[in-house]
């Protein structure tokens, strides 16, 4: 088993791995709207927030030898479901024509009062 650690993400704050991986398994944590230099919290509008948590999750996928592209799937976590419509152009936009398996589950609310977090399964490249 191996623990991904990179500063092109935000790093981990409690007891967890930004990924996890397992044999060729790439398991990344809950991304939050976080920049990875700055720290800044990023609270203003939802297609702002998914760019970055994306972002994030990208960056984690480097840093285990992976890319968007062999992503599997996708848990999308999102305080209103009203959003989900911005939430997905830039989701789309984000994979292109890559489609993982996605789950998407409304919450009442989130951490620090973000409106989307999201984690990724992917496979690493060969």
């Amino acid at each position: 088993m191996e623990f991904i650690e990179t500063p092109n993400a935000p790093l981990a704050a409690g007891h967890y791995a930004q990924a996890t991986v397992w044999g060729d398994l790439i398991f990344v944590s809950g991304q939050l709207p976080i920049h990875p230099v700055t720290k800044e919290k990023l609270t203003g509008p939802i297609d702002v927030q998914t760019r970055q948590v994306l972002e994030n999750v990208g960056a984690i996928l480097e840093a285990a030898g992976s890319d968007r592209a062999h992503v599997l799937k996708t848990t999308v976590y999102i305080a209103d479901i009203s959003l989900w419509d911005q939430v997905n152009t830039v989701y789309a936009a984000f994979f292109g024509d890559h489609k993982p398996a996605r789950a998407v589950v409304p919450t009442k609310e989130l951490h620090y009062g973000f409106l989307i977090e999201i984690e990724a399964v992917a496979v690493r490249k060969n």
